[in-house]
């Protein structure tokens, strides 16, 4: 899985009740293809224990500074990390770590390395907001590590967690080590825009017009953008997935508020991936009340929703690269060229709605892209975030 395959992690755990959520991040970077070398503080094996790291990583974990017969551990793991996590990082790391103590094996490899680094805190919620906490998290940031700030929710006490805490889940980790896995690309610094989901048309107040989409395929896009260093806005209707780690999101419902929301986005975007589903029509009067059963109309008039991408074609920067999609039941490539033309894109991914395994909700696609060359690249069916990432190629390429 790309940037992780091959690429060696040093994971740092540290003495918290949050490091069980580590195991499950060492196996997540394990399964994208990363080699984790786990180091673990003495207050980290009081929580959990090496058999555990080993079991998920098949990699031996480290302890101690000195050990038997590997005095320079500490040397040997510092160089060959492309990345260093720390995950829980304690109050106590923070003030160490920030302090440039080198008494134990992950401190050591901290003041020995050039890798990036990055650093999850997770404590009590009032122990996070201590001025003291604060100032050492800023002086690695000071540093040039990469501190994720801590989320809000359920903490180990359970009286406790009003505020910030919370250890990030292993999933936004793992999509912060592949954004410092990542090398420099063209989109590194660009802003993507990229639209999500399906847009939802009202028909009285309680119900509405829309369609299948779960948002999979642009949260795949938004996700794999970000990682590659681009600043992301995802403009996102009603998603059936997580949004992704990173990006900024603008939640919409109609199909009016998505082209509203692209606009506004578009003043600074260097690309647009439009991965949306909006709604093509809407009910031309919504009722203001519930439609009774008895009172109900024979027939629901609809009218033609405003189509985005043409809406807001006047609002695209010099430059900007355009994609658009054509989900199709039939004449699949002469219902994306059309589009192409007629909405003046850059590229068209294609694809037919009654394929098995591709359209709307499942975890794969088919897709054909085409440029203004018109000449189709055919990709077989593959997961969407690879089809996430043949589309980013193929705008970079783009990209003036």
């Amino acid at each position: 899985m790309r940037p992780f395959d091959g690429a060696r992690v040093v994971l740092g755990v540290t003495g918290g009740i949050a490091s069980y959520k580590t195991v499950w991040l060492a196996r997540l970077l394990t399964q994208a293809g990363a080699e984790v070398d786990v180091v673990l503080s003495r207050s980290a094996r009081e929580f959990v224990g090496s058999i555990t790291f080993e079991a998920v990583t098949g990699r031996p974990a480290h302890t101690v500074l000195v050990a038997e017969g590997h005095a320079l551990d500490h040397i040997r793991l510092a160089k060959a990390a492309r990345v260093v996590v720390v995950a829980p990082a304690t109050a106590d790391f923070l003030a160490r770590a920030a302090h440039g103590h080198a008494d134990d094996l992950l401190g050591a490899i901290l003041l020995a390395t050039g890798a990036p680094v990055l650093v999850a805190p997770a404590m009590n919620d009032h122990m996070w907001a201590h001025p003291q906490v604060q100032a050492n998290a800023e002086r690695l940031r000071d540093l040039g590590y990469h501190v994720v700030a801590p989320g809000t929710g359920p903490l180990a006490s359970p009286t406790e967690g009003a505020g910030p805490g919370r250890m990030p889940e292993p999933e936004t980790l793992l999509a912060h080590v592949g954004r410092l896995l990542e090398p420099p690309g063209a989109l590194t610094g660009r802003h993507v825009v990229v639209t999500a989901g399906p847009t939802r048309e009202p028909v009285d107040p309680v119900r509405f017009l829309s369609n299948h989409s779960s948002g999979r395929m642009g949260v795949a896009v938004a996700a794999a953008a970000w990682r590659r260093g681009a600043d992301v806005t995802l403009v996102a209707g009603p998603l059936s997935v997580p949004a992704p780690a990173g990006a900024t999101v603008v939640r919409v419902g109609t199909t009016a508020e998505m082209a509203a929301a692209v606009r506004h986005a578009l003043a600074t975007a260097d690309a647009l991936v439009m991965a949306a589903a909006p709604a093509d029509f809407a009910a031309a009067a919504p009722a203001a009340h519930k439609l009774k059963k008895d009172r109900a109309p024979e027939a629901l008039v609809l009218a033609r929703t405003e189509d985005i991408l043409t809406a807001t074609a006047d609002a695209r920067r010099p430059g900007a690269v355009i994609v658009g999609f054509a989900l199709e039941t039939e004449r699949v490539l002469e219902g994306a060229r059309a589009k192409l033309a007629a909405k003046d894109l850059d590229l068209v991914v294609a694809n037919d709605a009654t394929e098995p395994g591709a359209g709307f909700g499942g975890e794969t696609n088919r897709v054909t892209l085409i440029a203004r060359d018109g000449v189709p690249q055919v990709l077989p069916l593959l997961s969407k975030e690879a089809v996430a990432e043949a589309i980013l190629d193929r705008v970079e390429a783009l990209l003036p």
